[in-house]
């Protein structure tokens, strides 16, 4: 069994930012929960959204083609199905608990277009930052079956941790997800707990960490946090989330920061304005 925690051991929040609505695409409706700026860098994440709704109205638009430079999508499905194309021909038909990684690099060209026409949609869009040596790579795709990624139980028993990327302690028993090897060494973890669990997880310390809880209400380190909210932690050894009164449902998510400088231009994210540009250009030019 793992070593009681001291207070001064666990990550607290230090900024709750809420899920703010918004649209993308062609009309679909989300909640874009974490958006890049210079005032707010997590690095290396730059954007995470989540889109729920059972009106078919609100996601029926999907996302037609769109181009992409320099960074990782990672789209999670909880419910409904998503067809992924691309310009070079990779399709990925996404269904409930499926997620692909999808490493842009030097530039795709993808559509992201719902295969219902009624239904529930739910799940979430993650953008993760590449460092300037890797942003011109070719590009990449990891389609994740759901049975791919280990659902484990929690210590207590209160719940399960489905782990997406890197590795879940588990205690003295670690679980790693199919995603490893990567620069950014990033953790995604999906939690499910019932009513007074616990959740806690060690965590490399310099990692940019965050919790979002999507369902119920929890406590996060000595914070409440309500659901559609994210909190961002501060430094230490491990994150600790304790679920309340009803069901909750969070991500963990954890990265090594680049620390290099950021230039986002809408679908293009780059080191300098220059390479910006040039991006731009050679999308125009078809050299994608």
């Amino acid at each position: 069994m793992p070593h009681p925690s001291t207070p001064t051991q666990i990550r607290q929040v230090e900024q709750i930012l809420p899920g703010r609505p918004t649209h993308d695409g062609a009309g679909v409706k989300l909640l874009r929960v974490y958006s890049y700026s210079p005032e707010l860098n997590l690095d290396p994440f730059l954007m995470l959204d989540e889109f729920a709704t059972d009106e078919a109205s609100d996601y029926i638009g999907g996302f037609p083609d769109h181009p992409h430079r320099g960074f990782e999508t990672v789209t999670y499905m909880l419910d409904g199905r998503m067809l992924h194309q691309d310009h070079m021909g990779n399709r990925g038909d996404l269904g409930p608990g499926d997620v692909q990684w999808m490493t842009a690099g030097r530039g795709v060209i993808h559509s992201e277009m719902p295969q219902q026409t009624e239904g529930r949609m739910h799940g979430f869009q993650l953008w993760i930052n590449l460092p300037s040596d890797e942003k011109m790579c070719p590009p990449a795709y990891r389609d994740m079956p759901s049975p791919t990624m280990p659902v484990v139980d929690l210590l207590d028993g209160s719940g399960t941790v489905k782990v997406i990327a890197g590795t879940y302690s588990n205690g003295l028993d670690p679980i790693s997800g199919p995603l490893q090897g990567m620069t950014t060494a990033p953790l995604m973890l999906d939690v499910q707990m019932g009513a007074h669990g616990q959740f806690l997880e060690t965590i490399t310390a310099g990692h940019t960490a965050f919790v979002y809880v999507y369902e119920g209400e929890a406590m996060v380190g000595d914070e409440r946090i309500s659901a559609r909210h994210l909190a961002v932690l501060g430094p230490g050894a491990q994150v600790q989330v304790n679920s309340l009164e009803s069901d909750t449902r969070f991500l963990v998510l954890a990265a090594a920061p680049i620390g290099e400088p950021v230039v986002q231009y809408g679908p293009f994210v780059m080191n300098t304005r220059a390479e910006i540009e040039q991006a731009v250009q050679d999308y125009q030019s078809g050299k994608f």
